[in-house]
C-alpha cells in the first residue's frame, strides 16, 4: 500500500526558509508526476510545484524563483525547498503522486499525504 508522509512544516518569519520533505512508502511501478499542492483557509487546493517521472519540473507563477522541488529516487522522497517566504504562502501543504500504478496492469490513481502546516508571519 502506498503512503505519503510529509514533514518540515512550521512557523517562520517573512523572508525565511523552510524545507518540506515527503517520504513515499510502498511499491510504485510508474507515475506521471510527484508534487506539492497547498490549501489556504477558505481557498481551493492549488498546485505549487511538480516534478515529472522524467524529471521535468513545473512551478506556480507565485513561487517561481523562490521554491525548488527535487526528488531522490534512492530514498523515495520528494522535497520542496521554500525560500523568501511570504505571508501569502501560509497554507497546509500536501504531497501528491499523480497517476501512480503499483503494477504494470493496475489502474492509475492519485495518492495524497495528510498535509503539513506552513505559517509565515509578517
Amino acid at each position: 500500500q502506498v503512503q505519503l508522509v510529509e514533514s518540515g512544516g512550521g512557523l517562520v518569519q517573512a523572508g525565511g526558509s523552510l524545507r518540506l520533505s515527503c517520504v513515499v512508502s510502498g511499491s510504485i511501478f510508474r507515475f506521471n508526476a510527484m508534487g506539492w499542492y497547498r490549501q489556504a483557509p477558505g481557498k481551493q487546493r492549488e498546485l505549487v510545484a511538480t516534478i515529472k517521472f522524467g524529471g521535468t519540473t513545473n512551478y506556480a507563477d507565485s513561487v517561481k524563483g523562490r521554491f525548488t522541488i527535487s526528488r531522490d529516487n534512492a530514498k523515495n522522497t520528494v522535497d520542496l525547498q521554500m525560500n523568501s517566504l511570504k505571508p501569502e504562502d501560509t497554507a497546509v501543504y500536501y504531497c501528491n503522486v499523480d497517476q501512480a500504478k503499483t503494477t504494470l496492469f493496475s489502474t492509475p490513481r492519485d495518492y495524497w499525504g495528510q498535509g503539513t502546516q506552513v505559517t509565515v508571519s509578517s
